[in-house]
Parts: C-alpha cells; sequence; structure tokens
C-alpha cells in the first residue's frame, strides 16, 4: 500500500482548499479539475472514517450483522478452504495469475489512476467520478483492512493451523489472513464500476472478473471463506458510503442511476454469504 499511502499525502496537500473550489466546467483547465477531484477524494476518505461517530443503532445493528455472518459462515472454513485447494489443479493460470496481480497495490492503482486519467483528460464527468469513488474507497477499505489483518493475526490456510487460530498483532505474512485485502480491492473496483452502468449482464460481468482475486487466494490456501465473504461484504460498504456521500454533497452533475443489484446477507438451512439481488 505504498503507492495508496502516497495518494493519501496528495490528498491531504489540498485540504486547506477543499471548500474554496468551484465544480469543474469544459473550459476548467485539467489542473484546476485534478485539485477539485483531489479535494473530493479526501472528503468522501475523511466522512468514511469519521461517519462511525454519528451512526445511529440501526447502523450499529447493520455492521453487527456483517460480523455475525461471518461467524456463520467461518463454521464452514475448514471443509470449504479444502474444497477450494483441491481445485488448484483445475484452474487455469491465466486466471491464477490475473487474480494475484489485479488486486496486488502497485498495480491496482496504477489500473484506477489510468482510469480517472482517461476521465480527467477527456473532460468526462462521469469516469472521472468512478476514478475518485474508486481511489477514495480503495485507501480507506485498504487501510482498514491492514490495520483489521494486523489486529486480528488470523492463521492462513496454509500455514497448517486450524480456522480459529489467532496470534493477536503477530505480524508475519502467516497470521495475516482476515480479511481478504485482495477481495477488498477486487471487490472495490468492481462495485464502483458496477454501479455506473445499466445492463445487468454487465453488472454480471463485472461482478466476475471483481472476484476472481478473491478465487485465486482461495485456491493457493492464502484466505479462508469467510476472509473472502467479510472483505466483499466491508467493500461494498464502503464504497455505498463514499458514493452516497458524493451525491449528498452535490459534488457531481450526473444522475443517479436506479439500483439494479441490491447487497444483502442470507443467512438459511441452504444458503449462507452475501447475494446479489438483480
Amino acid at each position: 500500500m505504498r503507492l495508496g499511502f502516497i495518494l493519501l499525502l496528495l490528498l491531504c496537500s489540498f485540504t486547506g482548499s477543499a471548500q474554496q473550489l468551484n465544480k469543474p466546467t469544459d473550459s476548467t483547465t485539467i489542473w484546476k479539475t485534478f485539485k477539485y477531484d483531489a479535494n473530493s477524494s479526501w472528503r468522501g476518505i475523511k466522512h468514511s472514517v469519521t461517519r462511525p461517530l454519528h451512526w445511529k443503532g440501526k447502523d450499529f445493528a447493520k455492521f453487527g450483522s456483517l460480523f455475525v455472518g461471518t461467524a456463520i459462515i467461518a463454521t464452514a472454513d475448514r471443509q470449504t478452504s479444502d474444497f477450494f485447494i483441491n481445485q488448484e489443479q483445475h484452474l487455469p493460470h491465466a486466471v491464477k495469475e490475473f487474480g494475484f496481480y489485479f488486486a496486488k497495490p502497485q498495480y491496482y492503482f496504477a489500473l484506477n489512476a489510468g482510469v480517472y486519467g482517461v476521465g480527467l483528460f477527456t473532460k468526462n464527468e462521469q469516469i472521472r467520478k468512478t476514478g475518485v469513488l474508486i481511489i477514495s474507497s480503495s485507501i480507506t477499505a485498504g487501510y482498514l483492512q491492514i490495520m483489521a489483518r494486523s489486529a486480528f493475526g488470523r492463521a492462513r490456510p496454509y500455514s497448517g493451523k486450524d480456522p480459529y487460530t489467532f496470534k493477536p498483532f503477530e505480524g508475519t505474512e502467516e497470521y495475516f489472513s482476515f480479511p481478504s485485502g485482495h477481495t477488498v480491492l477486487g471487490m472495490t473496483v468492481a462495485h464502483s464500476i458496477a454501479k455506473q452502468v445499466n445492463n445487468t449482464w454487465a453488472k454480471v460481468g463485472i461482478y466476475s472478473v471483481g472476484s476472481l482475486p478473491a478465487i485465486s487466494r482461495m485456491v493457493n490456501g492464502s484466505h479462508w471463506l469467510s476472509d473472502v465473504a467479510f472483505g466483499a461484504a466491508f467493500s461494498i460498504f464502503v464504497v455505498d458510503g463514499i458514493d452516497k456521500f458524493l451525491f449528498k454533497e452535490k459534488l457531481y452533475d450526473y444522475p443517479i442511476k436506479p439500483k439494479l443489484v441490491t447487497w444483502n446477507l442470507k443467512f438459511s438451512g441452504s444458503q449462507i454469504g452475501i447475494v446479489g439481488t438483480f
């Protein structure tokens, strides 16, 4: 996350004038537009990090249900991990490579910078806003998951330990499993982009690509299913929160599209996990 830290410092450098910048127009220079977007990113990050201070009962209940759902999924972690690891030989090498490198911070932030750059230089507000949403959400969710992984110190499947072995603040790669960082970044970019399109099948394709990092990490024994489930749900939680903030503050003008996919935690005798309803 070194590149993410550099981006965070860059965003911080613009905070002093955040409220003084006018919304860019077609005649606004690229530099002024960039400063506006940097301020928007910083405000989104600040809102997301401080939002829990303003939570009410239903907000805590919603976040608590995420941990309850994760705990339920964790009861099957050993069986599901064995299943995914046994599939490694059947998963194409290209898919495993893509899943691994797609969510590596250096490649991930370079890709996101490219998305934003296209919007900046073509003066496409929707693409710019998508880039701002991805970068803000990635920095927020990325650093929070790093702190969580260090604090929980959960053993990875390849360590040979059971799924319920924890060594808080161990600081070693072997005890750095919960939640899945690759899943957090993969789902963050997928959910941010999927929110911008109206076609249901396009959304399915986007989420499918975004899930490859999670799949690749489970088949190589780096994460348990509950690591991945929590990471995906947490990413959606962060992206939706920042997206609502950007719209509420009217930082960007394009209209809100109807929600075609609703994400929920489902618990039943035959269904446990994150379910998208079209």
